[in-house]
């Protein structure tokens, strides 16, 4: 392939739009070549595209997105694990052969719920839709879930509880150009998703950006001279800080009533609720200054243009939904949610966060955000699968309680894992690591040998998204099409072929098409009538430019911008749902101790669990290995100097790294990345306690000492808690 080709960064879930061009030289010949003949160069150029999210521009991460398709450490090949307890190189038919056999074994002898599925958010839509077909039919488990259960499973359960929908964005990213107030909570898109901040800028010159963030990071110091405030509470405070903002906008009579009386229920019950949270008593929990969120209520209810959203930073925690349903109070109490002008969202990180949780991924959805146990949803999805309703497993269970069932009694025997790192990406890593090795098969497609795929019996390779059709839904809504621009390596697959090839040797008689085109189109009549309609999206729209924001059922023109009339529950109302803190929903750092706050989050250069990212030589140079932040006041008390040699550790796990001294964190915190693998894994850390309502993890806040590694030499942890080899 020679011409341009249209298309989005592989990235986050802001999809800023690119195109690729083949390099001079580069053939269809050159691309399949053998993988002992890697092209050390990108095989494409990468020019921004002019788009209403990135309006030309990307990050440091999609300008080196190309540099990944010929890698030299790109697998070329099937790998199968052989006698020797190596990974040797196989043929497509031996390591699909030998899954479908062990698969069958493990079926027969465990029942089909000793088979798991854990799927991925960078997905495209057409295979996120495939794999959960694929595992309730052609392997009949109900037990399927993925990664955005850490990304966005909060959000999305306050969402649906209080507007009965789950849309990240219920707007166009565009319409936050003309705020004079926005406010973000725990997410750091200056360095997250670069391109985004060019839609602060409105509030900004207004003086309107807030950032409520316990470090001071880059997006904090889009605030500076005069351009908005940055609240800076202890790690884990946002709830309290939040039912705070809601007493202001009460007691100093700033509600919106009109609003609250004719689109939403609960006001009396929200009310009661925050009766205890008076400033003082939330300056005296969170450590911002009674003045400073009088002046921040009064800020959100001036008018003129204002905008609630909410970021991982706020939502990862066992609390995390509760703390996202705060928000969304504080929203419909000012009146915001579905006014042109104004509103509430959630920032979707994952390339496919949005679209990989409408399709079936999660364990207790089928297409279009239907729930499963619906019998109506159940007969309508069956009807185009061609299924009985009953032969469609029931509800399964979430990603922390699935890792925990690897390997044990009337557990899961055999995994299959789809564009995710477990044992970087999830938390308590030990024992996930643990969990896989007990697994009688562990099957991983990837486009790199990652920390998981190195793990497996059997390592697939597949495709990239330069390499493949089909679409994706961005932070918005808003379905977008991937465009094929080179032919791939001859020894990859692409996974709807593996899908196929996998479906067909286990017996099922259920259609896999392998085609992204014909998988859409049958994907748009399985989500019709549901909640995430795509039944009036198809490619041909797509190519042509027009935009496509869910819901879409066939005949209209799609939602942009969703309540402006009603929310998604029957009788149209929004619920206002009275939360409150739970003192032990996460343990604290002992007083008179060494211990501070863990925090984890991301860097500019690295993306997730830095499977792709730690490859590009430029990214891995500017950000080699993880360093453990620390106030210098902090430091100097545990007699850490900058660059130091340190353990951080708890009773989970420790990683070793070096120190950083900044005064842009709080004394009381230490900041990992969670970007590294192996003795540099944040989640080594980090707890697998779990929202009661979301299953999200406690990512956040969790409880380590610091200490040099000099002072360290005598103080180990027990061998059975210790660092991963």
């Amino acid at each position: 392939m020679t011409h341009p080709a249209d298309t989005h960064c592989p990235y986050c879930a802001l999809q800023c739009a690119m195109t690729l061009t083949p390099t001079i030289g580069t053939t269809d010949a050159a691309a399949s070549a053998s993988p002992d003949a890697h092209v050390h160069s990108a095989p494409v150029t990468v020019e921004g595209r002019d788009f209403p999210t990135n309006r030309g521009g990307l990050c440091k991460k999609g300008w080196t997105s190309a540099e990944l398709l010929r890698s030299p450490s790109r697998l070329g090949a099937p790998l199968v694990r052989g006698a020797d307890g190596a990974l040797h190189e196989a043929s497509w038919d031996e390591a699909l052969d030998l899954i479908a056999t062990s698969l069958r074994d493990i079926r027969s002898e465990h029942g089909a719920d000793a088979v798991g599925v854990f799927g991925g958010g960078g997905l495209t839509n057409e295979k996120s839709y495939l794999l959960g077909k694929f595992a309730r039919l052609a392997l009949g488990t109900s037990r399927i879930d993925y990664n955005g259960r850490y990304c966005m499973s909060s959000a999305a359960a306050a969402g649906n509880r209080a507007f009965g929908v789950d849309r990240g964005l219920p707007f166009p990213l565009e319409d936050l150009d003309g705020a004079d107030t926005i406010l973000l909570l725990g997410t750091n898109v200056a360095e997250t998703m670069p391109p985004f901040i060019g839609h602060l800028a409105g509030a900004q010159a207004a003086g309107g950006l807030v950032v409520v963030d316990p470090r001071r990071t880059a997006t904090a110091r889009l605030t500076d001279d005069g351009k908005g405030l940055h609240l800076q509470p202890a790690p884990g405070t946002d709830l309290p800080l939040l039912l705070g903002l809601i007493h202001v906008v009460i007691a100093e009579r700033l509600v919106d009533l009109d609003y609250v009386a004719s689109r939403t229920v609960g006001f009396d019950r929200v009310r009661r609720s925050v009766a205890t949270w008076w400033p003082e008593r939330v300056q005296s929990v969170t450590g911002v200054a009674a003045l400073t969120l009088k002046r921040l209520a009064r800020r959100l209810a001036a008018g003129g243009g204002t905008y609630i959203l909410t970021g991982r930073g706020v939502e990862q925690h066992v609390d995390g939904t509760d703390t996202a349903t705060a928000a969304i109070n504080l929203a419909l109490l000012l009146g915001l949610p579905g006014r042109l002008g104004s509103g509430y969202g959630t920032l979707t990180g994952q390339g496919n966060g949005q679209g990989g949780r409408e399709h079936g991924q999660k364990c207790d959805q089928l297409p279009g955000y239907r729930k499963i146990v619906d019998p109506e949803a159940r007969a309508h999805v069956a009807r185009v699968w061609g299924v009985d309703p009953a032969v469609i497993p029931g509800p399964g269970v979430p990603a922390i309680e699935l890792l925990k069932l690897l390997g044990v009694p009337d557990g899961v025997r055999a995994l299959m894992v789809h564009g995710s790192n477990l044992v970087v990406s999830s938390p308590n890593v030990r024992d996930v690591r643990a969990g896989l090795e007990r697994l009688d098969l562990l099957v991983v497609c990837d486009f790199f040998l990652s920390e998981t795929a190195a793990l497996a019996d059997v390592v697939l390779p597949i495709t990239q998204w330069a390499e493949e059709e089909g679409t994706m839904t961005s932070l918005e809504g808003r379905v977008i099409r991937r465009r094929r621009a080179l032919t791939p390596p001859a020894g990859v697959r692409d996974e709807l072929w593996i899908l196929h090839e996998l479906a067909e040797r286990l017996g099922s008689t259920a259609a896999f098409d392998t085609d992204p085109a014909v998988v859409f189109e049958e994907l748009r009549l399985a989500s019709e009538g549901g909640l995430a309609d795509y039944s009036g999206i198809d490619y041909a729209m797509l190519d042509r430019g027009d935009a496509a924001y869910w819901p879409f059922p066939r005949g209209s023109r799609g939602t942009p911008r969703l309540f402006a009339d009603r929310f998604a529950h029957p009788d149209g109302l929004a619920r206002l749902v009275p939360v409150t803190v739970r003192e032990s929903a996460r343990p604290a750092p002992t007083p008179g101790t060494d211990e501070i706050t863990l925090v984890t989050g991301r860097l500019l250069e690295h993306y997730q669990s830095g499977a792709q990212t730690r490859r590009v030589p430029e990214l891995l140079e500017s950000q080699p290995e993880a360093l453990a932040s620390m106030h210098p006041a902090t430091a100097e008390r545990l007699g850490i100097g900058d660059g130091d040699e340190v353990e951080v550790v708890n009773h989970r796990g420790l990683v070793r790294c070096r120190a950083r001294l900044t005064p842009d964190i709080r004394p009381d915190a230490v900041f990992l990345p969670f970007h590294y693998g192996d003795e540099q894994a944040a989640n080594l850390l980090t707890s697998d306690e779990v929202d009661p309502i979301s299953s999200m993890p406690e990512f956040k806040t969790n409880v380590v000492s610091v200490r040099r590694i000099a002072d360290a030499a005598s103080v180990r942890l027990p061998e059975e808690t210790g660092v991963l080899a």
